[in-house]
Parts: C-alpha cells; structure tokens; sequence
C-alpha cells in the first residue's frame, strides 16, 4: 500500500516519479493521477470537509459506534479525496468515516485521490451516497436541486449522471414544493416519500399541513393517505367541483390518465359530453416528459 505522509512519498509513487517530489502543477496533476489507482494513508490534518457535502445529518451515537469499531477493527473502506493543493485534500465520499475516524483518535487514513472540478466533487458525492442509500429523501432533492440549477442541467441529463429515471427526479423535485414542516418531517422520517407524494396531490399549503399532522396523529399508512386526498379532491369547495360531476366512466379515464402519465389530469365537463382534458405540468422538461408518454 502506498503511503503519504507530509512531503514522503512511498516507493510505490516515488517510482512513478522519478525518486522526485512533484514541483509544478504537471506533476502534482501526475502525482495525484497516480494515486487515483491505489490506496493512500493520509494525515487527518491534511483533509478537510466538503462543503457541498449532500448529507447533512450525522447522528452522534451512530458516530461513536462507528469510531468504536475503527478503533477496533481499522477503516475497511477507504475515503475518497480530491486534491486540492499541496498536502490539501477535500472529501469526495466518506465523510461520515472521516468524522469516526478523529473521534477513534487516528492519526491518517486511508484513501483514493481523485482528480475532480466542483461539478465533479458533488456528483460523484450525491451518486456515491445515493448507491449507498446514505442520504434522506429530502437530501436526495436539495442536491438534485443543486445539480440543475448550478450546472445547468435537464432532468434528462441528471438521470443519465446518477443512473435513475427522469420520472424518479421529476418526482423527487416535487418534495422541494412542500411546506417546510413536511419537508422537515420526510428529513426527520416522521412520514416517508409515499406519504409526501401523496401529500403533494392536495391543492392548497392548508390541506397539506392538515393532512400532514393528521398522518402523525393518527399513524396513517400511505394507502390511508392516498384514499384521504382522494377524497378531500372530491370534496365540494376543494378546489376540484368539476369531478364531483363526473360520471364513474369519465372518472375512471381521468384515473388511468394520472396512472400513465404520471401528472394530475383533469377532465372538466361542459354541458353533458362535451369538455376538456387539462394536463398541467412544471416546467418544460415535465412538458416534454409528458409529449413522449403520449406519442408513446
């Protein structure tokens, strides 16, 4: 195993360089290419925390059993750094093990080095916690948030990056429109997505505050709230008179359509058979999903 300690190379890496320590930014380039293939021991002094880390929650006492088992067993998995400057390396994934590791009282650790820009640094953050399921689901959409507002990217795009469906996005997204109480209990997993995506479904913040305190009070299942919001859409003066109308025929198209194209279609009567289908959407990348399910 490669090690680096302040200004020692291992022999591994001193190979590599020609028995020299890299001066110019070619060779530290190279030098830290070098490293991206092998495990490094370095100093904790020399790390710092990444500031666009997507998790934010790090429990105290999960910490401590994990710092118990670091001093114990050692860190099996290795952090993931990037470069940042002489013997300067930012977090990349691992933070939580990093953490561990100044409470077990070490002194280094070990890591890959990475070659990474900003953009870079918090995908590869996001898809690394994402593949291991690190992150709430209120996490998950501030950083998808980030990752299109920042670098601009489409839903299209994102979903390539981090190996989901555009559909998994869009409706992640959605829970960044929620009220900040809910968006504070789906953090905190006093409800779970089910229960917000079905929250989402009510028109206005009151019904959705409502419902949200009714689900804690009363333990509701997500099949119990779906059937709440069902009914509260229904219900005269919510909002939706227009389906109160319906025949169970008209319903049940209305149904399939929210099912398949996975938006809130309306169909507004106007007289016996004549009326129309009102597909709402959020922004143009919902717009363009939406096209494609119906030429599909």
């Amino acid at each position: 195993m490669a090690k680096v300690k302040k200004k020692e190379l291992g022999l591994g890496i001193r190979a590599l360089l020609g028995n020299k320590e890299p001066q110019t930014k070619e060779e530290n380039a190279k030098f830290v290419k070098s490293l991206s293939s092998t495990t490094a021991m370095i100093p904790i002094e020399q790390i710092t925390a990444n500031a666009n880390q997507p998790r934010t929650d790090f429990e105290p006492e999960a910490l401590s059993e994990l710092a118990a088992s670091i001093k114990a067993h050692g860190i099996i998995q290795p952090l993931t750094l990037r470069s940042i400057g002489e013997d300067k390396y930012e977090i990349i994934s691992g933070e939580r093990r990093f953490r561990a590791s100044q409470l077990a009282g070490l002194s280094e650790v070990p890591a890959y080095v990475r070659i990474a820009n900003d953009q870079e640094l918090l995908e590869m953050a996001l898809i690394e916690n994402i593949q291991r399921e690190d992150l709430n689901p209120l996490e998950v959409a501030l950083s998808y948030s980030r990752l299109l507002s920042e670098f601009d990217l489409t839903h299209e795009e994102m979903a390539t990056r981090v190996g989901k469906k555009r559909s998994t996005i869009t409706n992640s997204l959605r829970m960044l429109e929620l009220p900040p109480s809910i968006q504070t209990g789906l953090r905190t997993r006093q409800i779970s997505v089910g229960h917000a995506k079905a929250i989402h479904g009510l028109t206005t913040v009151d019904q959705q505050l409502a419902l949200f305190h009714k689900i804690i009070k009363e333990n509701l299942s997500v099949r119990d709230t779906e059937k709440a919001v069902k009914l509260k859409n229904l219900k005269p003066g919510s909002g939706n008179s227009a389906a109160k109308e319906l025949s169970i025929e008209y319903r049940d198209v209305q149904r399939n359509l929210r099912k398949q194209l996975g938006a809130k279609v309306d169909i507004k009567l106007k007289g016996r058979h004549k009326g129309q289908i009102v597909i709402p959407f959020s922004d143009v990348d919902d717009f363009n999903r939406i096209l494609e399910m119906i030429e599909e």
